[in-house]
Order: structure tokens, then C-alpha cells, then sequence
């Protein structure tokens, strides 16, 4: 039974098609461009575009199930294609912020769950994966740490469980096989942002500095990453942090009965990005 990934060279997507194989599956990879993919012996390689119906209908052709990261552009082309697969499973990357009630009217919660209820008013069988916090957000601090060796934060005691994308990764995978992993995912304990710096700062054998910054100046560096909705979303959730807004779930442990890595192992295995 073949599984394609839409989204394979992502974070999560590249340990799915990993864990796949691991598991003795047949995976195929979907990239938007076939010269650029680098993927595991065994594992076929398809060109598909969630904007193009036509060449999803090529990818999806001989495929039993299917994970893709939630999709703000494509969630309709993607069922219009998929409607006419014979698939068993569709698996969708979408957020747990879909299940937080502060949430609910905010930028990123609308958006992924206006693509689950698409996908789910489709028909097609379909589970959804909804990590909370991804460990490799700590990434966008790389960059400060290695010329600076300062982090600046806003909300930095705000407390969450972050989650390594190879748990993401093996959720999504027990999904494909019929585990209905719906509920938040989150990595085993609660640290503040602070904290998670000291972590990283260990591993690296270096200090590194917190420097609080404003929700203001926050806005200022966030424009970056999205339009002003979404950098308030953003904002809202880190606020809430600082509340006990952001839960550490056993979610993970009970769909794979063992406990989540924790942010420390997440750290040892991207030391190298803050170096």
C-alpha cells in the first residue's frame, strides 16, 4: 500500500517518509520541483503542485492514503482531486490551536480549521494531527544566538511544552494507520521561552543573553512572518503562556505508549543551526 506525502521535504514530512519506510511501507514524495529531491533509496518521487488539480490527480493515481500539512491555498484542489482517488486515509497536518477557546476567533486558528472543515464536508476519510507547539520554532533564534549570542523575546516566563517534529512525525504515521490521533499534541513538560534558551545555551557550551522585548517592538520583528492578523495570533498565544494557555498533553504517550522526547533531546539534535 503506497502513502504519498505531500510536503515531504518539510520538517515533519521528510521523518514521515522516513518512519514509512521504517515501517516497511511504500512512500511517495510530492515535490513542487523533481530536480531539487533528495529522498531515501525506495522512495518514489512525484512533481505535484496543491494549486494544480491536474497534477495532484497524477500523484494521488495507484495511492491508498495521503499526509499533507493543512493547506491555506490548495485545500480545495486538493479534495476535487482526491474525491476521485480511492483512498482510505487522508492524514492533515493542522494546529492545536483549533482546540484552544482563546483561540478561536484568532488568525491561525481560523485558517486551519476552515481547511479541516473543507476536508472534512468532502467526505473523504480523514484524521487530523494538531501539534501545539513545534520545538523547531526555537530556529528563528539561530541567527541572534550565533552573531549576538542573545535572544529577544517577548512574554519569555510564558511556559510551553514544545514538541520535536520526529513525535509530530510518528503520530502522523500511527494516523496513517488508523490511530485517531486528534487531540493536542505537546512535548512531555511545560518550559518557559527562558528557560528553553538556558537548554540550548548548555548544549552549545556558550552564554546567551535574554533581552525582553515589548509586544510592540514583537510586532515590529514578527512583521516578517506574516500579515498583522497572524502576527496578533501569534502574540495572543505567547500572552496566554504566561496564564497557562499553552498545556503539555500525554497525547503522545498514549498513541505511541512512550513519552514524547523532550525539548533537551530536540536541542542535541539541531545543535549545529546554533553553532
Amino acid at each position: 500500500m503506497t502513502t504519498l506525502v505531500i510536503g515531504a521535504r518539510g520538517s515533519i514530512g521528510r521523518y514521515v517518509v522516513e518512519q514509512l519506510l521504517a515501517a516497511g511501507d511504500s512512500a511517495r514524495a510530492s515535490v513542487r520541483r523533481l530536480g531539487s529531491a533528495e529522498f531515501p533509496a525506495g522512495v518514489s518521487v512525484v512533481e505535484a503542485d496543491l494549486l494544480k488539480t491536474d497534477t495532484l490527480e497524477v500523484a494521488l493515481h495507484g495511492v491508498r492514503r495521503v499526509f499533507l500539512y493543512a493547506p491555506a491555498e490548495g485545500a480545495h484542489c486538493f479534495v476535487e482531486a482526491a474525491s476521485r482517488a480511492d483512498l482510505e486515509r487522508v492524514v492533515v497536518m493542522s494546529s492545536g490551536s483549533v482546540l484552544l477557546p482563546y483561540a478561536a476567533g484568532n488568525a491561525i486558528a481560523r485558517e486551519h480549521r476552515a481547511v479541516e472543515q473543507t476536508i472534512s464536508a468532502s467526505g473523504l476519510p480523514w484524521l487530523p494531527v494538531r501539534p501545539l507547539v513545534l520545538a523547531n520554532n526555537a530556529l528563528h533564534w539561530a541567527d541572534s544566538i550565533r552573531s549576538e549570542g542573545v535572544v529577544r523575546l517577548v512574554h519569555p516566563e510564558g511556559r510551553t511544552a514544545p514538541i520535536h517534529e520526529r513525535d509530530i512525525a510518528a503520530v502522523a504515521v500511527a494516523a496513517l494507520h488508523g490511530a485517531p490521533a486528534d487531540a493536542i499534541l505537546t512535548g512531555p513538560e511545560l518550559l518557559s521561552q527562558r528557560e528553553q534558551v538556558e537548554i540550548i545555551a548548555s548544549a552549545i557550551g556558550r552564554r546567551v543573553h535574554v533581552e525582553e522585548i515589548t509586544e510592540s517592538r514583537a510586532r515590529q520583528r514578527f512583521g516578517s512572518m506574516g500579515d498583522r492578523e497572524t502576527v496578533e495570533a501569534i502574540l495572543q498565544f505567547m500572552r496566554e503562556s504566561t496564564h497557562g494557555g499553552s498545556p503539555a498533553t500525554d497525547t503522545v504517550q498514549r498513541f505511541l505508549g512512550r513519552q514524547p522526547a523532550a525539548f533537551a533531546d530536540w536541542v542535541a539534535d539541531h545543535t549545529a543551526d546554533f553553532t
